[in-house]
C-alpha cells in the first residue's frame, strides 16, 4: 500500500513547489503563475473582476468532486478511497483560495494608491511648476529687500553730493546767439553764481531773466555736465520802425518795441496811431511786411494803416501799392511782385482777382 506525504505547509509566495499527487495518482503543478501574465506593476492593464471571476470558478470547479462510486457487497473500499481523497484535495484547494485571496488584495491595494495619487495630481494641477521651499524663498526676498535697499541709499547718496557739493559746479557759461546783445549783458542778467553746484542752478528761473531783456526773443538754459551752463538766445529782428520825441523805435514782427536806437539802412516807417503787439492795425501791417517777398520789403519805405481795412505802402521811388484789408494777404503779396515788373505809379491789389496798374 503507497504512502502519500502531505506538504507541511502552502509554500509561500515565489518560492517553488513540490508537485502534489492527485486523486487519480497524476501530479498537480502549484507553481505560480507568470507574473507577466498579469503585470501586476501596469494596474491599468489589469482586469480585476475577470480575474476574481477565474479564481473563483476555478476554485469552484476543483471544489466539486467527481461522482464517487460506491463498492458492491462484495468488493472491499480501495485504499486511495474515502478520508485520504478528502485529505488529498484540502491542500490543493487551500493553496489556490489563498493564492486568490493575495491576488485580490494586491489589486485592491493597488487600486487604492493609485486612486490616491490621481486625487494628489488633481489637487496641484499638472502644469503648476513645483514649489520651492519656503526657506529658499525667504532667503529670495530678503535679497532683493536688500538690494532695493542698497540702490535706495546709493541714489540719495549721489543725490546729496551732486546737490550740496561743487563736485559739479558751474565754473563756466556759455552764451550762444549773441548779436546786437552782448554775452557780458546776458551773463549779468543771468545771475549765476560761480561755483554753484549744477543740481541748484534754477534754470527756469535764469530763462526768464535772461529774456526780459528787451532785445532778447526767447532765452533757453540748460546744464552740460559736469561744469558748464549753456545760455541760448534769440535776439529780436526789426521789421519797423516809428519816430518818437525820444528818438527812432524799433519794432519787430511781433509789434514789441524792443529798442530805442538807429533804424538799420532800408527799415520802412510805421505810420499807426498807437503801436504795440494788441493794436490790430499794427499787427495788420505787421502781417502785409512779413508777407512780401525780400526784394518787394527793400522797395518799401512806408507803410500806413489807419485801420486793418486800408493800409497803403509807399515805395521808396514814389509809386503807391493799394492794399486794402488784411485778407488775403499773401495772395495779394504774390500779385504785387508780378506787377511791380510792370510800369505805373499806383498798383491796386485789394482785389487779388483782379489786379490793377495805373
Amino acid at each position: 500500500m503507497s504512502e502519500v506525504e502531505e506538504p507541511d505547509s502552502p509554500a509561500g509566495p515565489g518560492e517553488a513547489r513540490e508537485p502534489a499527487p492527485n486523486g487519480d495518482g497524476g501530479e498537480v503543478d502549484l507553481e505560480e503563475p507568470d507574473p507577466e501574465e498579469f503585470d501586476l506593476d501596469e494596474p491599468g492593464e489589469f482586469d480585476l473582476e475577470q480575474s476574481d471571476h477565474r479564481g473563483a470558478e476555478s476554485a469552484e470547479t476543483e471544489a466539486e468532486p467527481g461522482p464517487q462510486e460506491e463498492p458492491g457487497p462484495d468488493e472491499e473500499p480501495g485504499p486511495a478511497a474515502g478520508p485520504q481523497a478528502e485529505d488529498d484535495e484540502g491542500p490543493r484547494r487551500r493553496a489556490r483560495r489563498e493564492r486568490a485571496e493575495r491576488r485580490a488584495a494586491q489589486q485592491r491595494a493597488m487600486g487604492i494608491e493609485q486612486a490616491r495619487r490621481e486625487a494628489v495630481r488633481r489637487a496641484r494641477g499638472h502644469d503648476a511648476p513645483p514649489a520651492g521651499r519656503p526657506g529658499d524663498r525667504a532667503v529670495r526676498g530678503l535679497r532683493t529687500l536688500l538690494w532695493a535697499v542698497v540702490l535706495a541709499v546709493a541714489s540719495v547718496a549721489l543725490g546729496l553730493i551732486l546737490y550740496f557739493t561743487p563736485v559739479m559746479s558751474a565754473r563756466s557759461i556759455v552764451v550762444v546767439g549773441t548779436g546786437v546783445v552782448t554775452r557780458e549783458e546776458v551773463v549779468d542778467v543771468a545771475a549765476i553764481r560761480p561755483g554753484t553746484p549744477l543740481l541748484q542752478v534754477d534754470t527756469d528761473s535764469v530763462a526768464e531773466r535772461v529774456a526780459g531783456i528787451r532785445r532778447v526773443a526767447s532765452a533757453r538754459v540748460q546744464r552740460e555736465y559736469p561744469s558748464s551752463v549753456r545760455i541760448t538766445i534769440v535776439e529780436r529782428i526789426p521789421v519797423v520802425v516809428k519816430d518818437f520825441p525820444d528818438g527812432p523805435h524799433l519794432f519787430d514782427r511781433d509789434g514789441v518795441d524792443f529798442a530805442t536806437a538807429p533804424p538799420p539802412p532800408g527799415l520802412a516807417y510805421i505810420e499807426v496811431d498807437n503801436p504795440g503787439p494788441a493794436d490790430p492795425p499794427t499787427v495788420a501791417a505787421l502781417d502785409v511786411m512779413t508777407a512780401l517777398r525780400p526784394e518787394v520789403v527793400a522797395q518799401v519805405s512806408r507803410i500806413a494803416a489807419p485801420s486793418a481795412s486800408s493800409i497803403t505802402l509807399t515805395l521808396t521811388d514814389g509809386r503807391t501799392v493799394v492794399w486794402g484789408t488784411d485778407e488775403r494777404t499773401a495772395e495779394k503779396a504774390e500779385k504785387l511782385a508780378a506787377l511791380l515788373t510792370q510800369p505805373g505809379r499806383v498798383y491796386d491789389v485789394s482785389s487779388p482777382d483782379l489786379p490793377t496798374v495805373k
